[in-house]
């Protein structure tokens, strides 16, 4: 089975929010056979910073639906944008 890289933009709920403990958790709720390859901050505006994450996941069908539903649970997410999802 083929593997794809998804570019997920995750807007915290504030600026107080730590996104480095915010990208930790959104690893460890993850589905199974997911995992973070690479990520970076993307200033916002006004000191809010939005975290950029590339995950790789198995290709399934439905997109990437799944993954927008786990990150969207985690605390400390306000919105998440899906850039990009290519196949690698």
């Amino acid at each position: 089975m083929a593997k794809v890289v998804a570019t997920v933009k995750i807007y915290p709920e504030s600026t107080e929010v730590n996104l480095e403990k915010l990208k930790a958790k959104i690893e460890k709720k993850l589905p199974k056979g997911s995992s973070i390859h690479s990520s970076e901050e993307v200033p916002i505006a006004f000191g809010l910073k939005a975290l950029r994450l590339n995950i790789l996941v198995p290709e399934a069908e439905g997109g990437t639906d799944y993954i927008e539903q786990a990150i969207s649970k985690v605390e400390g997410v306000s919105n998440i944008e899906m850039e990009m999802v290519r196949r690698v």
